[in-house]
Formats: structure tokens, sequence, C-alpha cells
């Protein structure tokens, strides 16, 4: 689908003096759109094209990834969700928020909600980081201290192969998806930036339990009404983990889209955003599962 019609991304400079990058478009109820590691606010192009006409997006860069300045210490999913903070304040974000986290952002949107619960109307977790140990070999081996940076160093042709273990279809390997992750390997921060925050996640074993205990039980103690879908066929995290989910937000509601990889936002998109509009005006999200 065209993303042609799309606002330019702007800047904002937080309390703290850090830039964040983000776009905003549309009206009605606000949405915020949060991304995974080693990405940016253009993994939501295609949400936002469809849902700017019935709600008001924005779409952030983290902290150290796309356009927004690094952390002054290593990223992790409590720093990255007191970052969401700073900007929601940053930019007037007030009133509660449906919220969408891809990934690690999946992480970041529950870890907002639960520090926050008053700020978070909704959340939608796709393919979300946080609810299994298991992740694909290329983010557990990039923690190793002495060689994660020499792999993430660009050279030709990583960037198309990391896409095409994103996607299931590899049609959407285009050139310019190409060639904006290689801009993004390329900034002078982003092998930093990228490997602490792996580092933070997980181990070269898989994903670190201890965060994760600690988010599931502060998320269970805040709960909001919460969609989870995931891809069925994520390569990167694979849809085994959506059980786990069920189990630690029993009030979520959950949807599987078959022949999906690791992004259902983009490869299902049209599917994904009307999934979004039929969840968010229900009176008792909170009512049960599907």
């Amino acid at each position: 689908m065209s993303t042609s019609g799309l606002e330019p991304a702007r800047h904002v400079t937080l309390a703290h003096g850090i830039r964040a990058r983000y776009r905003v478009q549309g009206s009605g109820a606000p949405v915020l759109l949060l991304h995974g590691i080693g990405c940016s606010l253009e993994d939501f192009d295609e949400q936002v094209a469809l849902l700017s006409p019935r709600y008001r997006c924005w779409a952030v860069d983290l902290a150290g990834f796309g356009g927004s300045d690094p952390l002054p210490v290593p990223g992790s999913v409590p720093r990255l969700a007191a970052f969401v903070a700073a900007f929601c304040d940053a930019v007037g974000l007030r009133e509660p928020l449906h919220v969408v986290g891809n990934s690690l952002g999946g992480a970041v949107a529950l870890q907002f909600a639960a520090d926050a619960p008053e700020r978070v109307r909704s959340l939608v977790l796709a393919d979300p980081a946080g609810f299994g140990r298991r992740v694909t070999a290329a983010l557990r081996v990039i923690t190793v201290p002495w060689l994660g940076p020499r792999l993430l160093a660009p050279r030709p042709g990583a960037s198309r192969r990391t896409l095409r273990g994103v996607f299931h279809d590899a049609a959407l390997v285009t050139a310019d998806r190409v060639e904006r992750a290689d801009a993004l390997s390329r900034r002078p921060h982003g092998v930093r930036v990228m490997h602490e925050t792996a580092r933070s996640l997980g181990t070269v074993l898989g994903v670190r339990s201890r965060w994760r205990r600690d988010l599931l039980r502060a998320a269970a103690r805040h709960p909001v009404p919460t969609l989870v879908v995931w891809g069925g066929e994520d390569r990167v995290l694979p849809v085994e983990q959506l059980d786990a989910a069920r189990t630690a937000l029993p009030h979520a509601r959950t949807h599987v889209f078959p022949g999906t990889g690791h992004m259902p936002q983009i490869e299902r998109a049209e599917e994904f955003a009307a999934l979004l509009a039929e969840f968010w005006p229900e009176p008792n999200p909170l009512g049960g599962r599907r």
C-alpha cells in the first residue's frame, strides 16, 4: 500500500536534553506506536496511513534508534519506557492513549502501562518481547561482548539478510527497506546502542528471565484492555510464546495472523488496522480473550 501521503517526521527536545524524532498525523483519539530493536518509526508507516483518518497517530523513534538521540546509559525496557513517558510530556500527550508496540516496542509499551496505567487506554502488543526465552540466534549472538560489535558493523548484504528473517513474504524485502536498514546501521552510535540494548535484554542463551519476570508481575498489578497478536511464522520470537502471554495476561484478547512473520503491522497491514479499529471501540475489552 502507498504511504506517500505521510507527514514529515519532526523532532522535539525532552526535559533532559535528548532529542526525539517522531511523526504525528490524523485526528481523533491518540494512538502511540512503538517499534522494535534496531528499527525506527517507519515500521508503522502503513498503520499511520490506515489509521490516521480516524485516530491521531504518534510514532516515535525509541532512544538511540532511528533519528532519536541515545540515552546516556545503556538502554533497557524500564529506561525506554521512561523515555516514552518523557516524550509524551514533551509533546503534551496527557490524555489516555491507545499504545501499540511491536517486538521490543511491545515490552516497552507493557512497561509504560505498568508504570503509568492512568496514561494508557489500551494496549496492542504485536509479536512482543517479554513472554519467553527463545529468540532468533542473530539476536543472541550479538550479545557476546567481543563478538557482537564486530557482527553489527555495517557490511554488504547484512540488512537484506536481517529483513529476510523478519518477513515471511520475501517480496517485502524491498530496496527501500534495505536502504533504510543500511542507513540505520551506519549511525555513529548505532552499533553501540544495538549491542548494549541486546545485552540488557538477553544473553547468548536467550532472553533474560529477570526483566521478563519483573515486567509481567508489574503488568499483572495494573491490567489494562489488551490485545496480543502474533505472526504464525515469526522466526524472531516464536508464536508459541503467545501461550505464555495468555497465562500472564488472562484478560487479554489474542489473534494469530497465519503465514506472517515478525511484523504483522506491515505484512498484514489492512487486516491489522481493521483488527485494531474493531478492538478499540469494545465497551469492555477486559471481558476475555477470543
